[in-house]
């Protein structure tokens, strides 16, 4: 199984819903997946992070419980999340100092009981 943590393609998290949302990142965790999502960093910490339980399954895309990730398509593909990859990418762009370095997002992640890849 692909190390989902690893991925530097943008991600879409698919919920058992229907609803879909793009995620900053996503982690392993012993209980299932943890993933924040954009713009995490500015939230209350209770808001920024979320657990999906279940078993991780799949090389991308890949299924948690009732949920699914996968890499995101092209604008034809998913047309109706590309502004908020467009948003977030220019965010990013915009604001370098004050989004967390990775090294620090993966000992956050390591904090709330993920466990990355080394």
């Amino acid at each position: 199984m692909a190390e989902i943590d690893r991925v530097t393609a943008p991600l879409v998290l698919r919920h058992a819903d229907g609803r879909e949302q793009l995620v900053a990142a996503c982690f392993p965790h012993p209980l299932g997946l943890l993933y924040l999502d954009l713009y995490w960093h500015r939230a209350q910490p209770s808001q920024a992070a979320h657990l999906i339980r279940g078993e991780l399954r799949g090389d991308g895309p890949w299924r948690i419980g009732g949920a699914r990730l996968r890499v995101l398509g092209c604008h034809n593909t998913d047309p109706h999340l590309q502004d908020a990859f467009s948003d977030w990418q220019q965010y990013l762009a915009d604001h370098v100092d004050d989004y967390p370095p990775r090294a620090q997002i993966v000992e956050i992640a390591r904090r709330l009981g993920a466990t990355p890849s080394p």
